[in-house]
């Protein structure tokens, strides 16, 4: 038996055809569901990730200062400004770490130092090596810097 729309009433036309599209209302709608919640998905992974990147680039930073601070230490230890004019530097006090102080910048970042001594002639020079490692919970970093110095 053949439906004729056109025969039916204009109700019972609209009850028919809103019959036929039910079920691909629900496919449509749960195609946007899952669109959505891949995009979701998505922008939490990028979310994630730049906040994985700004930790590494603070402790970083963090790790820079401290090593930079730790060779000003050592320059300090092998130039010491109360010093007589005749005392002669040596790499013999300039210790093996520096304690960084107990504030925000340097918590949970350790120094390590050490000097070389290399002679020229009449001209000797000093190479300051200085190592921070700043780390919390899963997160290690560690810079290095190197400064020459000539006594």
């Amino acid at each position: 038996m053949s439906l004729n729309v056109f025969s039916l009433s204009r109700s019972a036309a609209y009850r028919y055809t809103a019959r036929r599209q039910g079920g691909s209302a629900l496919v449509i709608g749960i195609f946007v569901i899952t669109v959505m919640f891949l995009l979701a998905a998505a922008l939490i992974n990028i979310v994630e990730d730049a906040d994985s990147g700004l930790t590494q680039e603070v402790w970083g930073t963090r790790a820079l200062a401290a090593a930079n601070s730790g060779a000003d230490a050592a320059l300090a230890q092998l130039f010491p400004l109360a010093a007589p004019a005749n005392v002669i530097p040596t790499c013999a006090s300039v210790a093996n770490n520096w304690t960084p102080p107990d504030v925000v910048g340097f918590h949970a970042c350790s120094v390590a130092l050490s000097c070389t001594a290399y002679f020229a002639g009449a001209i000797t020079q000093f190479r300051i090596h200085s190592t921070a490692v700043c780390e919390s919970g899963d997160t290690r970093v560690s810079r290095q810097v190197e400064v020459v110095a000539r006594g």
